[in-house]
């Protein structure tokens, strides 16, 4: 599917020139955001997931799941430190890494980039130790997100995942709560409300 050296450089990006050089020499295979449409097959080819496939089968929402931002707006804004996604080139829009460049951070996790300027993540090791990755999204929620909204559709997970977004409300409201319109007020919590795709204000 993918030629052998971009599969090598794929699973060596440690910058973002790393990254900018893939996303302009191998651009027919970092696709626009046009072309993830309903029957389009994506095939995964990252640092998690080699041999991983799936079909764009629906764009609708469940309407019980209301994010408040889109995957390509929560990058740009500045989240998980900067070092989620980066080896995804092959399987999310260009734009969403390219509109978010200054956000990103493939050589280490970098606090500073996110919205709050505040770390507010355990590790993935720690996700799954708590049972928090399910199904075939091994970095989680957000991963689980940015392909729902892309289309693809998995009954029985997306039912569990948009749960776990209902029950963020939570912190959402103890914010709202305490905080009034104060923005410096719990960034932490903040920052993941953000992470949840939960409106921040």
């Amino acid at each position: 599917m993918y030629p052998t050296e971009l599969k090598r450089l794929i699973k060596s990006i440690k910058t973002k020139d790393d990254m900018k050089y893939i996303l302009t020499k191998y651009k027919r295979f970092c696709q626009s955001k046009h072309n993830f449409k309903i029957g389009k097959v994506i095939h995964v080819y990252d640092k998690f997931q080699t041999n991983y496939s799936y079909t764009l089968t629906g764009k609708k929402f469940d309407p019980e799941f209301k994010p408040a931002y889109t995957p390509r707006q929560m990058l740009m804004m500045g989240v998980f430190e900067g070092k989620y996604l980066n080896d995804c080139l092959l399987e999310f829009p260009r734009e969403w890494f390219i509109d978010a460049f200054d956000k990103l951070s493939p050589e280490a996790p970098d606090a500073t980039i996110n919205k709050f300027r505040i770390k507010s993540r355990m590790s993935i090791s720690e996700w799954i130790k708590r049972g928090w990755i399910i199904g075939d999204d091994p970095r989680g929620w957000f991963q689980w997100y940015c392909r729902y909204y892309l289309g693809r559709r998995e009954p029985e997970i997306d039912k569990i995942q948009i749960g776990r977004w209902k029950r963020y409300v939570r912190h959402y409201q103890q914010i709202k709560k305490n905080c009034g319109r104060d923005m410096k007020c719990r960034p932490k919590q903040r920052q993941s409300l953000l992470q949840w795709s939960w409106k921040v204000r």
